[in-house]
């Protein structure tokens, strides 16, 4: 069983041995200088729909204070 603990929600992690779900770093994401984990708009492309937790770098226009989808 493979565990991986990083400090974004549970169901953004990506995790299974399959090579295809494999994160990048510097294409599906980048760390900061406090150590998270932020995903980059291509990774949210790839993954193909809006979570609505407020991503900085959302695609799909999200607004986390109105609720709603901007595009």
């Amino acid at each position: 069983m493979i565990f991986i603990i990083c400090k974004v929600p549970k169901f953004a992690c990506m995790y299974s041995n399959n090579s295809d779900n494999k994160l990048t770093e510097g294409e599906d994401y980048y760390l900061t200088p406090e150590g998270y984990k932020v995903f980059t708009e291509a990774y949210h492309l790839k993954r193909g729909y809006c979570c609505k937790s407020g991503c900085r770098h959302c695609p799909y226009g999200y607004d986390k204070k109105t609720g709603t989808l901007k595009k």
